[in-house]
């Protein structure tokens, strides 16, 4: 009776686990004032080139921004559970840089 409550008990925690997905990301070179919980800084970001820019709130674990330079990442992208209201509910982290250019 124990070894099928615990495998089901198992079985739901590790479904409550997101598996995270990897993802690139295009960072365009210049940061741009943006308004999170208080005005900032953001990022601006796309997933393909040609797309629109758009903000991005939080950080990439990992990456360090270096202004005047366009980057394109592969980062892991983690659905996370359990947050605070304020905070992100995505974790992104850096795998690798792809490419670093300097704009021109």
């Amino acid at each position: 009776m124990k070894a099928p409550l615990l495998l089901c008990s198992a079985l739901l925690l590790s479904a409550c686990q997101s598996t995270p997905a990897t993802e690139t990301l295009y960072i365009k070179s210049q940061l741009a004032d943006c308004i999170g919980v208080a005005p900032m800084k953001c990022m601006q970001v796309r997933g393909q080139p040609g797309e629109s820019w758009s903000f991005f709130y939080q950080q990439i674990e990992g990456f360090t921004f270096e202004p005047g330079y366009n980057y394109e990442l592969e980062v892991s992208k983690e659905q996370l559970t359990d947050v605070p209201a304020d905070a992100s509910s995505v974790r992104y982290q850096l795998i690798k840089v792809v490419s670093k250019q300097a704009d021109r």
